[in-house]
């Protein structure tokens, strides 16, 4: 992928484009869904890293079907009355360091506009006896839509979307500047997510005090659209309370009926571990914010995360992010696909993987069938890969980006 270095009339053209592009889907999203509390701009910061919530004394013999790390029996009495969450988390420099990605089962990235990452968080297990916050919380994309149906209806908790709709309800006629493929609003209303008791849990039709705008987290001023925070109780207390949502739906259907879960294994032995130490790559040419490596720790057989030239931090732990195991998934990228300048990335269908656990590399195959298809990835004989248990990270790279290993 060759990409050249933006002019200023671009860079102006594009910060122009995301006033407008912003204005419009906040305006879509409140004709889409009927709101309950708008009061955006409030600040309260509920305390972070709260001590366990129940008492955590016992074995830990339950495990997580979405990433097979254990857990104790109290623990999973707790998410099993709940579904996942799968949070949009945004990864602009202005946004670092987040709140509350350690703390994930599972964690998806990928380029959501000109070279700037965003993560989609999916958050179960991990948070069952805490009250964690989670931030800064930005706009839906199709991709992560994509990768948040294979859940069954998530609980999916984003601050906007790209859409087509027209700004002004009252003139449905305005044309659409947005390419199809890309309107994460209108996809979310057709899949049967939105409205008033929707599994989409957007920021605009839901606010305070579920949602709150935090300016003074970082120490210093940003930018609004790097504020706003939640935290996974207030998700689930909102999502039961308002909307009717547990682990079964408003119907009564449970999450986990008909979810294909992975499968899982234990860590190799210290004597059978690898000595693939590093792994590095880039999702945009010239972005050096975004450049990632993963340092392998043979002790806790697990893979430190450096993004950037720096470690990664969680804001309010101070904890490094770590993963039992790191996916390369490559998507085909494409765009601009429209004059708004949105980027379209690829996950359905297949492709080429990298997996790599226990200090080691497997070059692998991914396929999605469709929208609500679990994503599987096999060895390039087909035999369907068994993952270390714990926090799976899978990077959404750009196919005909190149790793280093």
């Amino acid at each position: 992928m060759t990409l050249s270095k933006p002019k200023l009339t671009d860079i102006i053209l594009g910060f122009l484009t995301f006033l407008l592009a912003a204005g419009t889907a906040y305006a879509v999203t409140i004709f889409l869904y009927p709101s309950q509390t708008q009061t955006p701009s409030q600040t309260s910061s509920p305390t972070s890293s709260t001590p366990a919530k129940v008492n955590l004394a016992g074995p830990k013999t339950e495990a997580c079907p979405l990433n097979g790390a254990f857990y104790t029996k109290t623990e999973k009495n707790i998410w099993s009355q709940r579904r996942p969450l799968f949070v949009m988390i945004e990864n602009h420099v202005d946004a670092r360091p987040q709140s509350g990605l350690n703390e994930a089962d599972i964690v998806y990235e990928a380029i959501a506009e000109g070279g700037i990452t965003r993560f989609g968080a999916v958050y179960y297990c991990g948070i069952a006896a805490h009250d964690t916050i989670l931030g800064p919380v930005r706009s839906a994309r199709t991709y992560f839509i994509n990768w948040a149906s294979e859940y069954n209806y998530p609980l999916y908790v984003h601050v906007g979307g790209a859409n087509c709709s027209p700004a002004d309800p009252n003139h449905p006629t305005t044309t659409c500047k947005t390419d199809k493929r890309v309107q994460a609003l209108e996809q979310l209303e057709r899949y049967g997510w939105g409205g008033s008791q929707g599994n989409d849990l957007n920021q605009f039709s839901i606010g305070f005090p579920t949602f709150w705008r935090d300016y003074e987290r970082l120490g210093h001023t940003v930018a609004t659209e790097h504020t706003m925070y939640t935290s996974t109780d207030k998700l689930y207390q909102y999502a039961k309370a308002k909307r009717g949502w547990t682990n079964l739906s408003p119907t009564g259907k449970n999450w986990l009926t008909g979810f294909k879960p992975w499968f899982f294994k234990d860590d190799a032995k210290p004597d059978q571990r690898g000595k693939v130490a590093k792994i590095s790559f880039e999702f945009w040419r010239g972005y050096k914010d975004f450049d990632t490596v993963w340092q392998y720790n043979p002790q806790t057989n697990s893979y430190l995360r450096f993004q950037g030239g720096k470690p990664h931090k969680d804001r309010d732990t101070d904890k490094q992010i770590s993963a039992k195991v790191v996916i390369i998934q490559f998507i085909k990228e494409e765009g601009p696909v429209d004059s708004l300048h949105h980027m379209f990335y690829h996950n359905l269908g297949q492709g080429q993987a990298l997996v790599f656990q226990d200090g080691q590399v497997v070059k692998a195959h991914w396929s999605k069938s469709d929208r609500q298809s679990r994503t599987i990835f096999t060895t390039n004989q087909g035999q369907e890969i068994k993952f270390n248990r714990g926090k799976i990270f899978i990077e959404g790279v750009p196919a005909g980006n190149q790793v280093n290993y």
